[in-house]
């Protein structure tokens, strides 16, 4: 798993009124496209009286949507979708809900007031940077735990959990670029006998 990407930090919400129509922003960070139109469609059904629920979603595996929902194309959902590619961010959907206000706002109206929704809500939720991870298990001598906690803590890993029998098994994760150094502290410290064994990765 090769570098890090930025997502949103938690669920936002802000909302603005341009020219009687009320603009309502969501962006909510997800981890695949089933969340992501999960999350379209409880904001639908949160405002189920809105004129228009355009939304956008982009994904770190490379899949990406969006839709007009309606309005005319590429004044709604692009714009939107332009807020998330100009900024970098995956993992994210934004929704912007519409309740139409009587005047028409144009074309160019629309974009602006759908990009400008779109990073509002963007900025609610703020960015976090999301690492690749491993998990992992090694087993040491009962002796040795406290100093294999210790190590795990100074190389940035953290216990998942802890077996006691005879020796102990430790469950852990890890920062991608600390397991190098890790592995080599577990090797000295049992003298070659302890090998942490790599059993998955993530991103967190």
């Amino acid at each position: 798993m090769a570098g890090g990407f930025l997502s949103p930090a938690k669920h936002g919400e802000t909302e603005f009124t341009e020219r009687g129509s009320r603009f309502i922003g969501n962006c909510a960070p997800v981890s695949g496209e089933q969340e992501a139109k999960f999350f379209v469609s409880s904001v639908r059904e949160k405002y189920p009286g809105a004129s228009h629920t355009v939304f956008a979603y982009r994904l770190q595996n490379g899949a990406s949507r969006l839709s007009d929902d309606g309005e005319p194309s590429g004044t709604a959902g692009s714009p939107v979708f332009e807020v998330l590619t100009r900024r970098d961010v995956v993992n994210a959907v934004i929704t912007v809900t519409r309740y139409f206000g009587g005047t028409l706002l144009g074309a160019g109206g629309l974009i602006r007031a759908y990009a400008k929704a779109a990073a509002a809500a963007l900025d609610a939720a703020g960015t976090a940077e999301m690492r690749p991870w491993r998990k992992g298990e090694v087993t040491v001598p009962y002796p040795l735990y406290e100093k294999a906690a210790r190590l795990l803590d100074e190389t940035g890993g953290r216990d998942v959990e802890v077996l006691f029998k005879a020796d102990v098994k430790i469950w852990f994760s890890i920062p991608a670029e600390g397991w190098a150094a890790m592995a080599e502290g577990f090797r000295e410290l049992t003298a070659g006998s302890a090998e942490p064994v790599e059993t998955g990765d993530f991103y967190g």
